[in-house]
């Protein structure tokens, strides 16, 4: 058998390999819908075989047509490599460009099994949010990876490597782009045609911009967010229940943010192989099959004032509706299925078991859209009478609420306009964190060391200190928010995959993490670090459900923020750079980018980092304090002080009495 190398090297072999058993064991990708014509499927296997020498066409044509009748898409199993799946340390990598090993590692951080949700499909996480769409794009694009020079950037076109470009030094080595359709096709079925056919696919946030770090990369936001939903309504965590969904990928975090922050976390999940893999990787602390166990289980740890998290498996519907009967008050409540992906195993059907769901979405789509419809209505029904007795529930931008909507649930307000609950931007994360510059700031230890990711939490703290000290009330909160988190997120464990850490911080902190981080790689004291964000951030993001749902001005519909951004992040330094159709909410309702920028302790590497680092977030709270947020008009007038080259355009305030003098009729 060749080694890694020599298998990276050669790319898609030329050799027929020998077939790969269906391993029942690994958490499978549903199947997916039936939706091409007999002409399409033709289409479909002539477009996969033209990654391969005629003279393998014969033995793969049948087998690729096979998969794609039985999977509903052509993932090429056989291709799948003989080595293991995961981040190796950095110089591991046969790589002629250091920035191109770094992604290697990154892009097998996103399929390792003990990261990814389907790894044999290439899906990270949210049930279709995909690395590649098969294994020849990925074997080609690692041995494209292996071969460029830091003159030379790749291309990818949804998972396509269409090949290395002549650059600069100065250029991203990788540009990614993932379900960039024509606006008027990009409908949920369009991408599932588009998909089939091999042409293009949903890249989700950080899978397809190979940023994800597990379930840690949701946790903090996660835990800040569940923090401030007890702090809205004036209550304390300890034994209170905080009641969601949703253990598949992100929102595996649920959990350990619900520890964190002090509450009796309760988490449904249909799929009991995802509920065991959180358990088993302590994500969460106890396992419950059956209600009445759930109950007695909850009411313990309420009484006792214990945080602690149960994983219910089985459907949530089942529980919001067992705890009203019970009586058992749910003070927060959300949601974090997959629902931007109801009709392909985003959400389930109440009232069958996950096996039999699965059958259901595969011999009959229909009537599981139907079923899943049928199980919103309950699902908001219940909600609805558990926030009758005062449960402050919010939507997570899962389009929960939006698909309720359009199941013809009961989940809008009185102008039949907005909905009767907010996402939990609108009330949380967007004036308490996007406003004033603070995201999902993370980082890589490349060379894989534990004592690494130690160093940069201890420098990344110090940092915080300081920048504490001179810090305005306005952000005490969330500074001191931070600290916490950072000082705490080794006892955390929270480390799945790679040596990855997430931290909300703003410009200035991510900025002078960022230089501190730089210094110690010249010092020798720590290896190359990789930074990034995840999409869902300031201003990586133009989103009217999540993101951007406390633009008021009507321009949460548009997405020049996430465009300007991505191009703005691409000559100021990135590393590689993604832009996408689709993540979180669902296919053409986002579009969402992200970068990467690998720190070598380097001059060239500091001055990469100060100018894109700075436009990454005061672009958005620009944008933001151009929509009249109070916050964002803050934190841009403060940058603006700070910074004399920096000059935006501000809003004024219209008079309200004089607006009320005029007739709009």
């Amino acid at each position: 058998m060749k080694n890694f190398h020599q298998q990276i090297l050669e790319g898609i072999p030329a050799h027929l390999p020998e077939p790969k058993p269906y391993e029942d064991k690994v958490s499978h990708a549903p199947r997916r819908k039936d939706i091409l014509t007999p002409a399409e499927k033709e289409l479909a296997l002539r477009n996969a075989l033209r990654y391969f020498n005629p003279s393998l066409h014969p033995a793969l044509a049948p087998e690729f047509l096979a998969e794609l009748k039985q999977f509903g898409r052509i993932y090429m199993y056989r291709y799948r490599p003989d080595y293991a799946m995961h981040a190796r340390p950095i110089d591991e990598y046969p790589a002629r460009s250091k920035t191109a090993a770094a992604i290697m590692l990154m892009i097998q951080n996103n399929l390792d099994p003990a990261v990814a949700q389907h790894p044999h499909e290439l899906i990270t996480y949210g049930g279709n949010g995909a690395v590649f769409q098969n294994w020849a794009q990925y074997r080609l694009t690692m041995k494209y990876l292996a071969e460029m020079t830091d003159e030379q950037t790749l291309h990818l076109y949804s998972g396509h490597p269409m090949g290395l470009f002549p650059s600069s030094e100065s250029a991203p080595r990788v540009v990614v782009t993932n379900g960039m359709t024509i606006p008027n096709y990009s409908s949920p079925d369009d991408l599932e045609r588009g998909n089939a056919l091999g042409v293009t696919q949903y890249g989700q946030m950080t899978a397809g911009s190979y940023m994800y770090i597990g379930p840690q990369g949701i946790v903090h936001g996660t835990t800040i967010t569940v923090m401030n939903a007890f702090r809205k309504i004036k209550a304390d965590p300890k034994g209170k229940i905080f009641l969601t969904a949703g253990l598949g990928g992100m929102s595996g975090a649920q959990p350990k943010a619900g520890n964190i922050a002090g509450c009796v976390t309760v988490c449904a999940e249909v799929n009991p192989a995802a509920a065991t893999k959180r358990h088993e990787q302590g994500w969460v602390d106890t396992l419950v099959d059956n209600l009445p166990d759930l109950v007695a289980r909850t009411r313990d740890a309420m009484m006792a004032e214990r945080a602690e998290s149960i994983a219910y498996i089985g459907n949530v519907v089942d529980v919001w509706e067992h705890f009203l009967n019970e009586d058992l008050f749910v003070h927060v409540g959300s949601d974090q299925t997959s629902l931007h992906n109801p009709w392909s195993g985003g959400y389930y059907p109440v009232g069958m078991s996950f096996d039999a769901a699965n059958d259901l979405l595969a011999s009959d789509p229909d009537a599981f859209k139907e079923a899943v419809q049928a199980t919103l209505r309950r699902h908001a029904a219940a909600v609805n009478a558990h926030a009758g007795k005062g449960t402050y529930f919010f939507d997570y931008g899962n389009a929960f609420l939006l698909e309720s909507s359009r199941a013809g649930a009961k989940v809008m307000a009185e102008d039949d306009i907005h909905f009767r609950y907010p996402s939990y931007v609108q009330d949380i994360l967007g004036p308490m964190c996007f406003d004033y510059g603070f995201g999902p700031f993370r980082w890589v230890c490349t060379s894989g060391k534990p004592e690494d990711l130690d160093a940069t939490d201890r420098i990344a703290g110090e940092v915080l200190g300081e920048l504490m000290n001179v810090a305005p009330p306005e952000i005490q909160q969330q500074m001191q928010d931070n600290i916490t988190w950072i000082r705490d997120a080794k006892s955390n464990k929270l480390v799945v995959g790679s040596q990855a850490r997430i931290l909300y911080a703003d410009a200035m902190g991510r900025l002078k993490i960022a230089a501190a981080f730089n210094a110690a790689i010249r010092a020798g004291e720590i290896g190359p670090v990789v930074l990034g964000r995840d999409h869902h951030d300031v201003s990586g993001t133009d989103s009217p459900y999540r993101e951007t749902s406390n633009i008021y001005d009507g321009s949460q519909f548009t997405a020049d923020m996430a465009i300007h951004n991505v191009i703005g992040d691409s000559f100021r330094g990135a590393s590689w750079v993604s832009i996408h159709n689709g993540g979180g909410v669902g296919w053409g309702e986002v579009i969402n980018g992200g970068f990467g920028l690998l720190l070598d302790g380097s001059d060239a590497a500091e001055k990469r980092l100060r100018n894109m680092l700075f436009f990454d977030v005061n672009n958005g709270i620009a944008r933001r304090s151009w929509a009249r947020n109070p916050e964002a008009k803050f934190a841009i007038e403060r940058e603006m002080e700070r910074t004399p080259e920096l000059r935006v355009t501000t809003s004024e305030l219209v008079d309200e009495k004089l607006l009320d003098q005029l007739s709009f009729t």
